[in-house]
């Protein structure tokens, strides 16, 4: 068994996109239990993230999922309902390797979801020993908090218009790893909801990569699985990850197909 000097822990999502490589996303916002991570694997993504945002996921259920994708390889993201303390620690407690914040909508926001992210001096966070993280081993405190500390992501969604107004304060948070664009609730807020050619989209995405370029951050493409030529576009001018659906989309898309294919069949 490993020392404590010799534990380590990887946030492979993030060490992938630091070698400017393009990471793959899965929401799962329908099944909960952990079959959906053998599938994620075997489809090749790099990550997932449970949308307790958008579903009734419990935070038991949270983490079975997200201990199950540690096991496998594939970094495990939360999208938290609420940028609070008592969200962001337990999903992390649970087992997630890095949390999604929805609606930022300035410095303060990102400076806050950072301090109940991480452990002192770079946060709030309470020590807890026994994370599944570390295989429940009982590791000091001096040795764990910066090793978890260190592979904890942090990605904030930028999905409103004063978050767009405040992105470069937003962008130069110490602790925030990526800026996530939600680009179907942005759109919703210019008012041209799923307009995904307006050129307000485009100039929200090249404001978003020189702030985020300028301070050594990511930029995350979100809300466009169905449009792989715009997908294309923004990664080519930066971005280094894309979600690029979720489980009920895939699943229905796939039956939908299937069941057309029959109905179509000539007799």
């Amino acid at each position: 068994m490993s020392t404590p000097t010799e534990v380590h822990l990887t946030n492979h999502l993030k060490q992938k996109m630091l070698r400017g490589e393009v990471a793959s996303s899965m929401t799962v916002r329908l099944v909960q239990g952990i079959e959906i991570v053998q599938v994620a694997k075997t489809a090749g993504f790099d990550s997932l993230y449970v949308d307790m945002e958008h579903s009734t996921f419990s935070i038991e259920a949270t983490s079975q999922i997200c201990i199950a994708a540690l096991h496998l390889g594939i970094t495990p993201l939360v999208r938290v309902p609420a940028n609070t303390p008592e969200y962001i620690s337990r999903v992390l407690d649970g087992g997630a390797m890095g949390i999604i914040a929805p609606h930022v909508r300035s410095a303060d926001d990102a400076k806050a979801v950072v301090q109940a992210a991480k452990f002192p001096p770079f946060g709030g966070r309470s020590a807890i020993g026994g994370l599944p993280h570390l295989q429940y081993r009982s590791i000091p405190a001096i040795t764990a908090n910066p090793i978890l500390n260190q592979s904890t992501f942090v990605a904030v969604m930028m999905e409103t218009l004063e978050a767009l107004d405040n992105v470069e304060e937003i962008a130069a948070v110490d602790g925030v790893d990526m800026l996530l664009i939600g680009t179907n609730d942005l759109t919703a807020e210019m008012g041209i909801p799923g307009d995904y050619d307006n050129s307000k989209v485009s100039v929200a995405y090249e404001r978003t990569l020189k702030a985020c370029i300028s301070n050594g951050k990511q930029v995350g493409v979100g809300g466009l699985a169905s449009r792989p030529d715009l997908i294309a576009h923004y990664v080519s001018k930066g971005c280094r990850y894309v979600s690029m659906g979720h489980d009920l989309g895939f699943l229905l898309a796939t039956c939908q197909a299937k069941a057309k294919w029959v109905s179509e069949l000539k007799v």
